[in-house]
């Protein structure tokens, strides 16, 4: 039998400890300390004692920031439906209360908040690179890009309209900006397709549709490019991350992983996903159900450009610090920091980094390889 708990370090860090009830803690602790006596299938010399294993952690680790952010005193969260880094490194979060935007600093101070009842449902927010902000509303069936004051500047789709068509949207998801100004809607929970507009909001083309093969979809729930122009749509139901060109070319999948709910990409091209691990359609035809609702655990994976698995991270299911409940917004930092939030928690939450331990001499001298970096070694005769 097992259970949590969780004991505050400086700086307001938290770790998570496991302990085992019972007879078993005493077990335990006397098997390490008592000399080894016999061994599966040979004898042991008396008095033989276990190795001392070498306390290197070669695997990446993150801690959570308990004390971040600082919210005022005036301001709550609802369910924190995205959350992205703009100019200056500030974490924009967009929820589900009654003040949707708030922006915060890597420290944890605020800087500022708006858009008290302007949108319906919360879904998505991302920063372009020209600075400005887009908010993805999947009730109003609209994507709107503001300026970081919160001044309107385009709206996509026909407020409180859902339809299929150059001017109607239904129940959009996410939006991604090149550095052109082309724009890309995963839209989303009604139409699953893509939308292309162009830098002035005139629709180009859709493509997509409700199916399992390449370049169909199933609540199409997240979208984001890479520096290549290259698309990639977190393809929620089928349990899949499809990649395309611009034109809507499908270029890849990558299958039965996680069941993907938003997709953010490094300046470095790495491809991050939060989610869950793989999860089925439940044997109960449900109308409306959607594919890993709830999920059964919290996980975060990055991706190589070219779909190779590189890392990946699970978190507790739950609502204490450093567990996630329905993670639903992820951003990365420059450091590697992670920034979630989640819906049933209704919070963000900052993660730091924990970088891999030296695991040889001439690493330590060089300094750890980049994530997308093999490490080099020499050897002997």
């Amino acid at each position: 039998m097992m259970f949590e708990t969780s004991r505050r370090g400086e700086g307001g860090h938290r770790r998570i400890y496991c302990h085992f009830l019972g007879a078993s803690v005493l077990f335990v602790l006397l098997s390490l300390t008592q000399p080894v006596t016999a061994q599966v299938g040979e004898a042991s010399p008396k008095g033989a004692l276990r190795p001392i294993y070498p306390r290197t952690n070669l695997a990446t680790g993150y801690e959570v920031i308990s004390t971040w952010p600082i919210l005022p005193r005036d301001l709550t969260w609802g369910a924190m439906a995205g959350i992205a880094i703009g100019p200056g490194d500030q974490i924009w979060t967009f929820n589900r209360g009654a003040m949707p935007v708030q922006v915060y600093t890597p420290d944890g101070k605020f800087v500022r908040s708006w858009g008290q009842g302007d949108f319906r449902e919360p879904h998505q927010v991302r920063i372009d690179p020209k600075g400005n902000v887009w908010l993805v509303d999947s009730g109003l069936h609209v994507v709107k890009k503001f300026t970081s004051e919160g001044k309107l500047l385009l709206t996509l789709g026909t407020p409180g309209e859902p339809g299929e068509d150059s001017t109607h949207l239904n129940r959009p998801t996410d939006v991604a900006v090149s550095a052109a100004g082309a724009v890309f809607v995963s839209d989303g929970y009604g139409n699953n397709r893509v939308v292309h507009f162009d830098e002035r909001g005139g629709f180009v083309k859709s493509w997509g549709g409700l199916g399992v093969g390449p370049g169909e979809f199933s609540l199409p729930h997240s979208i984001a490019l890479d520096s290549r122009g290259r698309l990639f749509v977190a393809d929620r139901n089928n349990a899949r991350v499809q990649v395309f060109d611009q034109t809507g070319l499908f270029l890849d999948e990558w299958r039965d992983l996680m069941v993907p709910w938003h997709i953010v990409v490094s300046d470095r091209d790495l491809v991050y996903v939060c989610g869950s691990s793989p999860m089925r359609w439940p044997k109960l035809p449900i109308p409306g159900l959607i594919v890993g609702i709830p999920p059964k655990d919290q996980l975060i994976m990055v991706f190589a450009p070219d779909g190779r698995a590189k890392e990946l991270w699970t978190f507790p299911k739950g609502q204490k610090p450093g567990e996630l409940d329905w993670v639903h917004a992820l951003a990365v930092d420059r450091q590697g920091n992670l920034y979630l939030g989640d819906i049933q928690g209704k919070r963000a939450q900052k993660f730091l980094r924990l970088a891999a331990s030296s695991r040889s001499p001439e690493v330590a001298k060089k300094g750890l390889p980049k994530l997308d970096e093999p490490i080099q070694r020499t050897s002997k005769p």
